[in-house]
């Protein structure tokens, strides 16, 4: 056998917890506050788009009222577009 990338074998797969959970329990129903802009500010990036369900950790309903959470709070200029 061929041996495998060193630097690979350190790393380990960590299951990253769902930032919209309160304490392990999902809010039903899935609704996030378009005002809280503290939450939805740690999930876009620094140019303003909605971070990745693979990078966040968030569930599929979660990510689907994350971005709708985000889309209203840009319509109503609490939130911009753009990053900056």
């Amino acid at each position: 056998m061929v041996p495998r990338n060193p630097r690979n074998k350190s790393r380990k797969k960590v299951t990253k917890k769902d930032p919209v959970c309160i304490d392990g329990i999902r809010p039903r129903p899935m609704f996030i506050d378009y005002k809280d802009l503290d939450l939805l500010c740690k999930l876009t990036n620094r140019h303003g788009r909605i971070v990745s369900r693979r990078k966040t950790g968030c569930h599929a309903s979660s990510q689907h009222a994350v971005s709708r959470a985000i889309k209203r709070a840009r319509f109503m200029a609490l939130m911009s577009y753009t990053g900056g």
